[in-house]
């Protein structure tokens, strides 16, 4: 019997993205029953450290965390600490705000019930379609034509047809589907670099953040929306065989407040019914989780290195 809590699944889920893109990336990696830290090699990577289990005094963790990046000779880190012991200014880092580690329990109530009550019509919506073109038994979600309200597909990509006119524009056709191949990949990677958005990888070089060879990784999906068949917002969802985490949820900036990344993560939790899902949220997206039936279970306070201005002491 799993006798985790949600918010170690959550830190065990996140290790595990990060050793899976390690292994396909060829990056070292160090696993210690408190933390996993892998090495990100590249001008654009800043090496992680996913802090997993509970600690006892936080300057002895510090020490064992220093120990290890003085070894790879850090020049950027992000640490993620969902204990919020740990005090690394000392070191030259500097603290972001906290974020929520939230979990959502396996489809009971189902994705269109959570989001039944942000006005939408819950899992009977009309004018959304299903298309045999994503992968077998992956999940979409799709939107009522009347409403707005989502809804669970299964077996294909969904098609999301919204009758609302956004900003005075003709109602726009919104579809999620699963990269299947390199192409998809390296449109969910630029989506994603472009929605955060992240000025250290560019200019952008394919497959530098999201090799292909992570499609060929077990529990690893990538996700891509699109309005009028163009790409608008992304995610990234890890099955490590217990729960799923929800990673890299980016919506391009013109695509913004119109229901693309509600439709994204919506696809990804619709293709593992059966799993606990867990995330991060930032203050902006922590509304719309909660939406879509996730609940807080702690916070993560986020760690970079350089500090601003920088002052380099690891």
């Amino acid at each position: 019997m799993d006798t985790r809590s949600r918010l170690e699944l959550a830190n065990d889920n996140a290790a595990a993205f990060w050793l899976a893109q390690a292994r396909s990336h060829g990056w070292e990696f160090v696993r210690t029953p408190h933390f996993t830290a892998v090495r990100c090699d590249g001008d654009a990577e800043a090496h992680r450290v996913v802090v997993t289990r509970p600690y006892g005094e936080p300057e002895s963790m510090v020490e064992e965390l220093v120990a290890v990046l003085r070894d790879w000779r850090t020049a950027r880190l992000c640490l993620e600490d969902p204990y919020a012991r740990l005090d690394l200014r000392g070191h030259g880092c500097e603290a972001s705000l906290g974020q929520a580690v939230m979990a959502r329990e396996p489809d009971g109530a189902g994705v269109g019930a959570a989001v039944a009550g942000t006005g939408g019509a819950g899992a009977a919506g009309a004018g959304a379609t299903g298309v045999g073109t994503a992968g077998a038994g992956a999940g979409a979600a799709g939107v009522d034509g009347a409403t707005g309200g989502l809804q669970v597909l299964q077996g294909g990509t969904a098609v999301l047809e919204t009758s609302r006119r956004w900003r005075d524009q003709p109602a726009a056709r919104l579809t999620v589907g699963e990269a299947l191949d390199a192409d998809d990949l390296a449109e969910v990677e630029r989506t994603v670099i472009d929605g955060f958005p992240m000025p250290a990888r560019l200019p952008h070089v394919r497959g530098s953040m999201l090799p292909p060879g992570l499609l060929q990784t077990d529990g690893y999906r990538a996700w891509l929306a699109r309005l009028d068949g163009r790409p608008a917002g992304a995610c990234i969802s890890y099955d490590d065989g217990t729960a799923v985490g929800i990673y890299s949820v980016a919506t391009l900036p013109e695509h913004r407040s119109r229901g693309v990344g509600r439709a994204v993560v919506a696809a990804a939790l619709a293709a593992h019914p059966d799993r606990v899902a867990t995330l991060v949220a930032t203050l902006l997206g922590e509304p719309l989780y909660r939406r879509l039936g996730f609940a807080e279970y702690g916070v993560s306070r986020w760690w970079r290195y350089p500090a601003t201005p920088s002052s380099m002491t690891v």
